[in-house]
């Protein structure tokens, strides 16, 4: 416990530098866009002057020059302050912390229905001696890994939506209803229900493909012919001695997903109006919103980079021969 405690520690050390050249490196890059924020609302308005236009850009701190303009923002990080959004009118931490529980209830579901079906799917496929099954799976996960994600929740739309009438079209749950407790869990697993098989159905063909990919790669190797000529059963065989340790790179795999899965969820979370942070950050880049989108991007990273060093303690975890250093 105290390795990997000691491990947890030194790989957070490295994430500060890190952190910093991201922030380093997402200001620029959104600073390259022409124009700002006084532009956008100098256009909603029609017309502005010159002196309005200053007097907003002074407002914004957009006036400075970029330098300054980083080592402001730096210096607000250090307070834990992630900025101000003007657009909204709440702080970008009020704003993040609003909606992060959903867009994690979204990820986090789509991520454990896809892993679990996935690696199932994976073994199935290569310990069926049915060319029939093979096949299905084949094509299944083939056909999840070429639909667009967002072709996927509109055709969901249309399907259950709007011909069946059985689920709503988008957000979290019916403000309307006004349901409390158990009425409310059912009326959000209701809502969540085409967001999470929109992620799911891609994600799952890449967990298959990698499962049955390792398990036959593990297959062929002496310790599972020393556990076939001692006599155990096939299924204790193939469970215990084969998938735990072709889960190794599915481990790896997950973790490396869920920066794509943030991505992923921008697209499902506009097309199903769900109010988490991908579709906040979809608002923050058409207002202009450099703030809110710099604070959503620095925490994205965040999660990643956590994400990461978990990955390499549960890959630790599942097989002694890896050291932690």
């Amino acid at each position: 416990m105290l390795r990997y405690l000691a491990y947890f520690t030194q790989r957070l050390i490295q994430v500060i530098p890190i952190a910093l050249l991201i922030i380093l490196a997402n200001f620029f890059l959104l600073k390259l866009a022409p124009g700002d924020i006084a532009d956008v609302m100098a256009g909603e308005m029609g017309a502005a002057t010159p002196e309005l236009m200053d007097t907003l850009r002074q407002q914004f701190g957009t006036d400075l020059s970029l330098p300054m303009q980083l080592l402001h923002y730096y210096a607000k990080l250090l307070r834990f302050d992630l900025g101000y959004s003007f657009r909204n009118g709440m702080s970008v931490a009020a704003l993040i912390a609003d909606r992060l529980p959903a867009t994690v209830l979204l990820a986090g579901a789509s991520l454990l229905l896809a892993s679990l079906i996935g690696v199932t799917l994976g073994w199935l496929s290569a310990n069926t001696r049915r060319n029939w099954l093979k096949n299905t799976i084949s094509a299944f996960t083939t056909v999840g890994f070429a639909t667009p994600l967002f072709w996927i929740g509109l055709m969901l739309i249309v399907l259950f939506s709007i011909h069946l009438r059985w689920l709503p079209t988008g957000g979290v749950e019916d403000v309307d209803a006004e349901y409390e407790g158990y009425a409310r869990v059912l009326d959000v697993i209701r809502h969540m229900i085409m967001p999470v098989l929109s992620l799911t159905f891609f994600y799952l063909a890449i967990y298959a493909r990698i499962t049955r990919t390792a398990i036959k790669d593990v297959q062929r190797l002496d310790f599972v012919r020393t556990a076939q000529a001692k006599g155990l059963s096939p299924a204790r065989v193939s469970v215990v001695h084969v998938l735990r340790n072709a889960l190794l790179p599915v481990v790896t795999v997950t973790g490396m997903q869920i920066g794509s899965i943030l991505s992923g969820s921008v697209v499902v979370e506009t097309v199903f109006a769900w109010p988490g942070l991908g579709r906040l950050a979809f608002d923050a880049v058409m207002q202009r919103d450099l703030n809110l989108l710099l604070g959503i991007l620095f925490c994205s990273s965040l999660v990643v980079m956590l994400t990461n060093i978990v990955t390499d303690l549960v890959y630790a975890s599942l097989d002694p021969r890896i050291e932690l250093k």
